[in-house]
């Protein structure tokens, strides 16, 4: 049985780096050929997916936060992490860690409804 579980600070100042870190148990991050996702859920939004990191390291970034958003990897930890910069209110939001796979006809990672496995999400806010 995978797990996925977020880790990272609660709350975040405007501006700064939002640093959020997915620990993975029961299963390898570098393992064929899965891509591990960020997403997030704004107050009275949907889910919104942010970007992805294959399991050969190479990332995909939603267009919409390619300016300010980065993931890695730390395959000896089994963790890959989602870095926002210039953050703002707008950012407040549950962020989600989740497992999928690749779309064979776009060659992006999979869409959000054929992920398999989920983190229980993380709560940040970003206010001064």
């Amino acid at each position: 049985q995978v797990q996925l579980q977020e880790s990272g600070p609660g709350l975040v100042k405007p501006s700064q780096t939002l640093s959020l870190t997915c620990t993975v148990s029961g299963g390898s991050i570098t393992a064929n050929y899965y891509y591990w996702n960020w997403i997030r859920q704004s107050p009275g939004q949907g889910m919104e997916w942010m970007g992805a990191i294959a399991y050969r390291g190479n990332t995909w970034i939603n267009p919409s936060f390619k300016s300010r958003t980065s993931i890695s990897r730390d395959t000896s930890k089994n963790q890959f992490t989602l870095q926002l910069s210039s953050v703002t209110p707008e950012d407040t939001a549950v962020y989600f860690c989740a497992r999928g796979g690749r779309d064979s006809v776009t060659g992006w990672p999979d869409p959000l409804s054929e992920f398999d496995y989920w983190g229980q999400g993380t709560q940040v806010t970003a206010s001064s």
